[in-house]
Formats: C-alpha cells, sequence, structure tokens
C-alpha cells in the first residue's frame, strides 16, 4: 500500500488540534505540568507533520499532472509491454502443449501387475 499524503493530511490536522484542545483541559492546576507540555508537544509535531504533508501533497500533484501527449505516449508504453508479456506467456502454454503430446502414454498393467508386452 502506497503511502498518500491526501489522506493523512486531514488526519494530521485533527490530531494537532485534539492536542491543542488537549492542553487547554491538562492546564488545570489540579494535573500535573508534564501532562500539560506533553500535549503542548504533540500539537506543535502534528502540526508541523501536517505542513509536510501539505507540501507533499502539492508535489505529489504536480508531479501527477501530464500532458496529455506525455499521459498517451505513456499509456502506448505500457500496453507495448503487456503485449509482449502476452506474447511470452503464449509461447510458454505452446510449449507445455508441445511437451504434454509428445509423452508417451502409460502402457496398460495387466491383473498380475505386471505390463504387458
Amino acid at each position: 500500500m502506497k503511502f498518500k499524503p491526501s489522506v493523512w493530511y486531514p488526519v494530521a490536522i485533527v490530531l494537532g488540534v485534539v492536542n491543542l484542545a488537549a492542553v487547554a483541559f491538562a492546564v488545570d492546576p489540579m494535573m500535573e505540568a508534564w501532562h500539560a507540555t506533553g500535549h503542548a508537544a504533540l500539537a506543535v509535531a502534528f502540526a508541523l507533520w501536517a505542513q509536510h504533508l501539505r507540501q507533499a501533497r502539492a508535489e505529489q500533484s504536480e508531479q501527477g499532472q501530464l500532458e496529455p501527449a506525455d499521459a498517451i505516449s505513456e499509456f502506448e508504453g505500457e500496453m507495448d509491454m503487456m503485449r509482449q508479456e502476452l506474447n511470452e506467456m503464449q509461447e510458454r502454454v505452446d510449449f507445455a502443449e508441445r511437451m504434454l503430446a509428445q509423452r508417451p502414454e502409460p502402457r496398460p498393467q495387466d491383473p498380475r501387475g505386471q505390463a504387458e508386452p
């Protein structure tokens, strides 16, 4: 499975916002300070990750856009490769059929378990 920045970008944003909201609850004087600090650090980390994913998604969309002529030539190249693979498979099937046709028939056995001459 390929990593898709377009899928993970919203996840990173939601996790960042949730951790930012958790900072507000963790700042309560009854809570320990490291708890709020941990949520703040996670919020910053998710925000940085979301920014990185946004840039990766922009680069991916720029690379993914091909000119129609480029797309057609790429498609033709893939079709040629598929034709070649199909021809190779047909040759292998033909070879296997010839080998099976040349195989001698097994001689029938007599009831005593010996081959008949």
